[in-house]
């Protein structure tokens, strides 16, 4: 049964990304790439999907630590799930993301409008002059910047290397970092397409100020990423 409302989820989730893309589509374009109104659709539909065919829910904590400008949002990284719901908790996310998403239909003409930070796969110098670039008007227009440091998916309690590009970001924009805990892993899986029941939740942590050293920010975000998102994981999931 799990797997036949995954599969069920995973056409609903597919199916309202191109939905929300062309209904949206006139908003986007007449707003100049500002509305955020296809991403938020999409967000809500997914949750929707989520709660009457999977029977899951996600639960959002530390909402109080939404920053009102810019600001960078470095997450923890176990699904899909937590691209997608940023635009429902905040103002006007800027995705940091892999550059070849950028050609995907729908979610790439979307991501180029919205102004979208792409990344290339390298951590070489050119490749993180190119991040920084990209990022620096959306600091500017006080965009909340979403970066997942790990780079990739892990599986629920695995920690994974943190790349130096949210460092880089965080020093050369001189703006405050919230780090943000979570544990989807619980109903979306990081490979695949199964789905399960259950709650996962989302949690924003106090934001980390402006102007500490490369280690300091490093060791800092990871320790309470990581520590808040296995106390969540471990924990009976809220009500």
């Amino acid at each position: 049964m799990i797997f036949i409302r995954s599969v069920i989820f995973a056409g609903w989730l597919y199916l309202m990304l191109g939905l929300s893309g062309l209904l949206c589509l006139p908003q986007t374009i007449a707003s100049g790439g500002k509305s955020m109104a296809g991403g938020r659709m999409w967000a809500r539909t997914t949750l929707f999907g989520l709660r009457w065919i999977v029977g899951a829910r996600v639960v959002f904590k530390g909402m109080e630590h939404v920053p009102s400008g810019a600001a960078i949002i470095a997450g923890k990284h176990q699904s899909m799930l937590e691209t997608i719901v940023p635009f429902i908790m905040f103002d006007r996310p800027a995705f940091v993301l892999k550059a070849e998403l950028l050609e995907a239909p729908v979610l790439g003409w979307y991501a180029k409008a919205l102004g979208m930070i792409p990344v290339e796969r390298e951590a070489h110098a050119s490749a993180l002059k190119k991040l920084l670039r990209a990022a620096r008007p959306a600091r500017d227009e006080g965009r909340q910047i979403v970066i997942f440091p790990e780079g990739t998916r892990q599986e629920p309690g695995v920690s994974g290397d943190y790349k130096p590009g949210v460092a880089a970001i965080y020093r050369d924009l001189g703006v405050p970092c919230v780090p943000m805990a979570l544990d989807t892993g619980r109903i979306w899986s990081a490979k695949g397409i199964l789905r399960r029941p259950g709650v996962a939740t989302i949690e924003l942590l106090p934001p980390i100020p402006p102007g500490l050293s490369r280690e300091e920010f490093m060791h800092t975000l990871e320790e309470r990423v990581e520590t808040r998102s296995q106390e969540l994981l471990l924990a009976t999931p809220g009500p």
